[in-house]
């Protein structure tokens, strides 16, 4: 089985090399003329040439290698996003947008040069519609900062990705994370984008100033008092049938179509009340198997993440928890107080009928913080496992009743091809993640990373999966994407690229 990781890893070999080597390719320098026409733009203090800020925006935190771009701009406002696309694309010059650079498929890397479009700076909450359950914001704020801003609204934005992300990042990448179990994807939260295209023209998905809620999420406000998984929202519009889901084609696009410099996000109810609970079992098999009953039960988790015993037992030793070192799972609970103690009854004797045991539950804040910064810590963790090497993470989903036989094979296929990893991951809604432990420096076990990756998606793909839950597909999935998809659906994708970018100047290199 090693020998076969190494064999399908030998030809493809070549994008791992770690982003301290940072390779300038066949991208150019931009004319003197250009440079200064995009200060004209946006001012001279907020474009950058220099090498050390180049490399700071030519990598993301995935192990791509590093590829800046020509120059790092800094805009102000949409009219000057607006003005910076349509002189790059009448001069035929690449886009990369640029966020918080958290993401981990090489979103951001500038494989043909260009100028990268760092959108911090717009950073405002342009409009809170607390009766309409709605936020306008733009590409600087990010996740903490919104949720900051709402603290004494009695509202919130659940999507959890881990990372404090831009939001108009998150959109971009379709991200969800831990809660999307209970409040969905950032597809089904994204209610109104706004969207500079290529040749500098300003789009709004929706239309201008709507937030019409998606038929998924609509419940009459009884649905909230039962108990069901997802909360009620106000009594405002709730649905559009009109004319193609323009919002829903931007949301993943990863910047390859256009520059979101606005989106409109649907808020959620803060929770009367909150508990977690944990919970440890004999094998991944039984951790499953309680994941899948809990939902056929329709127990309302609104977290609920399985941990294997490698990624408990680094969680211990990075975060100070006292976890049993087994298969485990994190759960967590939103409702009313009597609802909890309901939740949690049924939970522990799902539980318990799997053959887990360790069923421990809190609702004090102080636990359940300590509980989940472990959770979001994870990453880190297992790093520290073998000092000195780095971290290559990627996810895949599959339907829920897939998930055992999945996650089964991932462990057997980790010892067969030698590699040190963990698996942890939203199991509430069939996505895992892998962390891979590898030195730099080691070729071979680079190729073996990379074999392991590919061989991942197909399994995941052959299970009527998909290659990516949340990452997205950036530089490295593309061969996957092809496969999920087929023929046509990449000459469908190809063409509306080509529709709305035919120069092919946005983000080039990725999805497709």
């Amino acid at each position: 089985m090693a020998g076969l990781f190494r064999a399908a890893a030998a030809a493809a070999w070549g994008q791992f090399p770690w982003r301290g080597y940072c390779s300038r390719g066949a991208q150019g320098k931009l004319s003197k003329d250009f440079v200064e026409a995009l200060k004209a733009v946006v001012g001279c203090p907020h474009v950058s040439t220099a090498a050390a800020v180049l490399e700071q925006h030519g990598h993301d935190e995935s192990m791509y290698r590093c590829c800046p771009p020509d120059a790092v701009v800094w805009p102000q406002n949409v009219e000057q996003v607006s003005q910076l696309a349509a002189l790059c694309h009448r001069e035929g010059v690449p886009i990369i947008p640029f966020g918080t650079g958290t993401g981990i498929e090489g979103g951001v890397c500038a494989v043909q040069g260009g100028v990268c479009i760092n959108l911090t700076h717009m950073d405002r909450i342009l409009e809170l519609n607390t009766g309409d359950f709605s936020v306008v914001v733009e590409p600087g704020v990010t996740r903490k900062m919104l949720n900051t801003h709402l603290r004494d609204t009695g509202l919130w934005f659940p999507v959890d990705p881990g990372a404090d992300a831009s939001l108009c990042g998150m959109a971009a990448t379709g991200a969800s994370g831990t809660t999307t179990v209970r409040y969905g994807t950032m597809r089904e939260n994204v209610l109104n984008l706004e969207v500079v295209l290529p040749d500098g023209q300003l789009l709004h998905t929706a239309g201008p100033g709507r937030h019409f809620r998606s038929r998924l999420l609509a419940r009459s406000p009884l649905s909230c008092d039962l108990g069901t998984h997802l909360p009620c929202v106000s009594p405002g519009p709730r649905k559009s049938a009109a004319g193609y889901n323009l919002t829903g084609l931007f949301v993943g696009s990863e910047g390859t179509l256009g520059l979101i410099t606005a989106t409109t996000l649907r808020l959620h109810s803060v929770p009367e009340a909150i508990a977690a609970a944990t919970c440890v079992f004999p094998s991944v098999q039984a951790a499953v198997d309680s994941t899948i009953h809990m939902l056929q039960a329709a127990v309302p988790v609104a977290r609920i993440e399985f941990l294997d015993e490698i990624t408990i037992d680094a969680c211990n030793r990075y975060s100070n928890t006292n976890l049993t070192v087994a298969p485990t799972l994190f759960l967590e609970f939103h409702g009313s107080e009597q609802a909890l103690g309901e939740q949690s009854q049924r939970a522990e004797e799902i539980v318990r009928c799997n053959g887990g045991s360790h069923f421990s539950w809190s609702k004090q804040q102080e636990q359940r913080s300590q509980l989940w910064a472990a959770r979001h810590n994870a990453l880190y963790a297992v790093l520290a496992l073998r000092p000195g090497c780095k971290g290559c993470i990627t996810d895949v989903c599959v339907p829920i009743s897939r998930l055992p036989e999945i996650l089964v094979q991932v462990k057997e296929d980790m010892k067969a091809s030698g590699i040190t990893g963990s698996v942890f991951g939203h199991v509430g809604d069939g996505n895992f993640h892998c962390i891979l432990l590898v030195d730099p420096e080691d070729t071979e076990e680079l190729c073996r990373i990379e074999a392991f990756v590919y061989q991942l998606g197909r399994r995941a793909l052959a299970l009527h999966g998909t290659c990516t839950g949340e990452h997205g597909i950036g530089l490295g999935k593309r061969r996957l994407l092809q496969e999920e998809v087929g023929p046509v659906g990449i000459e469908t994708m190809r063409k509306l690229k080509a529709t709305l970018d035919p120069r092919g100047l946005m983000n080039p290199g990725k999805v497709l």
